[in-house]
């Protein structure tokens, strides 16, 4: 039994994550410091903290939402990094290589929504 949410991969996964986009976004151009710049870091600092938010709910459906926002967060950072590619910002490398971090993020974030979704309408077993 996982005693904190910091012991979840995909958590730790989504806090290096956000490290790299901070790094990454260092590259981008001043004048996009409250656009592109400001959106992405935000929007990468909210999948972990939904992520913990999610795991200290008192219950499963709670958890369950808050994991579905953190996967939105991650459509809005993908959408938010073509964008940036599009327009030549950052180093190509570096943004392909968080697009493929984020894809990972995203599968494990929908195999547990779905692992808790099939928790939840398990039958429940009396002893």
């Amino acid at each position: 039994m996982l005693k904190t949410h910091k012991e979840l991969l995909v958590w730790q996964k989504s806090f290096g994550f956000c490290k790299e986009m901070y790094a990454a976004t260092r590259a981008f151009p001043e004048d996009e410091r409250f656009g592109l710049t400001a959106q992405l870091r935000r929007a990468s600092v909210s999948v972990p903290s939904n992520i913990a938010e999610g795991y200290n709910r008192a219950t499963r459906p709670d958890y369950v939402r808050f994991l579905w926002l953190a996967n939105g967060s991650v459509a809005e950072i993908e959408t938010q990094l073509l964008l940036s590619r599009e327009l030549g910002y950052g180093r190509g490398a570096a943004l392909d290589n968080l697009l493929e971090s984020l894809a990972e993020i995203e599968r494990m974030l929908r195999a547990m929504v779905r692992a808790l979704i099939r928790s939840l309408s398990a039958p429940e077993v009396k002893s």
